[in-house]
């Protein structure tokens, strides 16, 4: 429905490629170490999280980075 005097267009998107976002590798690992640890209680589900970002050292998340070619790190 058109409004008079409003504008209105369409924006093409470009098609979302989790292969182009970095965070999604973080994320898949996260999860499988999350099922591995197979908490019960979202209290232990928080605290286990915390203790595996120590699984996540700098390096590996610029090569997450760098692997998308967002930018040379």
């Amino acid at each position: 429905m058109k409004t008079p005097g409003h504008f209105s267009a369409a924006i093409n998107m470009p098609p979302y490629s989790p292969d182009l976002n970095p965070i999604e590798e973080m994320f898949s690992k996260l999860k499988r170490l999350l099922r591995k640890a197979n908490e019960r209680t979202v209290e232990a589900t928080w605290k286990r999280i915390g203790k595996l970002l120590d699984h996540f050292p700098s390096a590996e998340c610029a090569n997450y980075i760098r692997g998308a070619g967002y930018a040379s790190i």
